[in-house]
């Protein structure tokens, strides 16, 4: 729909009705815009497939923000159609489902990475994990020890999970499936989604598939 830059737009946080929570903006000619997924400066070309496969294929109504140092996507909403959409608490369910199941395909990648790479390739994961979460400015993911803990503490063994909003998740399995390509130097790390997830609880486990099924990451992780 749009390309814009920094500053042909504004950008405020909107209250979460339910939640102590801040939802980023975007306004654009008295139109507003919610945030879908983050990229970082070397990524122009996956944001801007992503801004085309939404717009061109799924007839969404999407802005492509371009800033120096990162790239954005923002699908069109109305803000009384988000209050009412939080209010009732549609995706009140999804944001904890869905970050275990991220954090179980986080953990799998960085095990195997320490695993086939050895200590000093799990070392250089971790600062390449943490400049991720530092560009898209994840909650408490900001010192060595909670990267650590996000890495290497099951999230089913009574883990606190992280308060990651969908488009922090989203954005982290693409930047995962990033560093996994670089890492191992293939995609074959992305096939085994069902086999990493099998100790979640069916209905969990089910219900992640078919959120990645349903979004632009299925392209990306074969989720089986």
């Amino acid at each position: 729909m749009f390309i814009l830059k920094r500053q042909d737009v504004e950008i405020t946080n909107f209250q979460h009705p339910k939640r102590d929570q801040q939802i980023p903006i975007l306004n654009y000619q008295g139109q507003t815009f919610r945030l879908i997924s983050a990229f970082n400066g070397k990524q122009a070309e996956d944001a801007r497939a992503l801004w085309r496969d939404l717009t061109d294929n799924k007839g969404k109504a999407c802005v492509l923000l371009e800033e120096p140092d990162r790239y954005s996507v923002w699908g069109k909403v109305r803000l009384d159609q988000l209050v009412a959409e939080e209010a009732t608490g549609n995706d009140a369910a999804k944001p904890p489902l869905f970050a275990q199941g991220c954090l179980l395909l986080l953990q799998a990648v960085y095990f195997d990475v320490e695993d086939l790479l050895g200590a000093r390739q799990a070392t250089s994961f971790q600062k390449d994990i943490a400049k991720v979460f530092q560009q898209g400015n994840f909650p408490q993911a900001d010192s060595p020890d909670a990267i650590k803990n996000w890495l290497t503490v099951s999230p089913l063994k009574g883990l606190k999970l992280p308060p990651w909003q969908e488009q922090h998740l989203k954005t982290l399995l693409q930047e995962l499936h990033r560093l996994g390509k670089s890492y191992f130097g293939n995609t074959d790390f992305a096939e085994g989604v069902s086999d990493v997830l099998e100790d979640m609880p069916t209905q969990d486990r089910n219900q992640f598939i078919d959120w990645l099924k349903k979004s632009a990451l299925n392209k990306l992780w074969i989720a089986g």
